[in-house]
């Protein structure tokens, strides 16, 4: 297969036909070739490279940073002395995960505090934060935006 229509290109990789124009006017797709009937023509890597942005999607990365990633691979610029780029999908990875681990840490905090509310049988949100068995955060948010206030 050395060429393929826009509609082929899609469904081969899983999206939909508007993301192509959409992913080439952020720079992530080259401007594919035309046809002598005007069809876009992609090459068959393409294939290969929206499954790479879709996967990179679902793990987190913005637009932008897959942009970044496409771009440190293309170019390889900036390498340290193991000869991997410094900007390139370690660094940005780490930091991702990093991103991650946060994240999951904030959200067992929140699960934990709704649990606590369910158990508590919280049924009125004011009624709850004058409560002193509340499980809520009231108290602390308040005191966290006293603080910022007066700094």
């Amino acid at each position: 297969m050395s060429a393929l229509r826009s509609g082929e290109l899609a469904t081969a990789a899983g999206v939909n036909p508007q993301t192509l124009r959409y992913y080439e006017r952020r720079g992530l797709l080259a401007a594919p070739r035309r046809s002598p009937g005007g069809h876009r023509l992609y090459p068959s890597d393409a294939v290969t490279l929206l499954r790479v942005i879709k996967t990179a999607q679902r793990l987190g990365f913005t637009l932008d940073e897959v942009a970044g990633l496409l771009d440190a691979g293309r170019h390889q610029h900036g390498r340290h002395q193991h000869g991997r780029p410094e900007t390139g999908l370690q660094a940005r990875a780490r930091s991702k995960l990093a991103e991650v681990e946060q994240k999951l840490a904030d959200l067992t905090v929140i699960r934990d505090t709704l649990r606590a509310a369910v158990a508590a049988g919280c049924d009125d949100l004011v009624t709850c934060a004058d409560s002193p068995c509340c499980p809520l955060p009231f108290a602390e948010l308040a005191e966290r935006n006293d603080r910022a206030d007066t700094c």
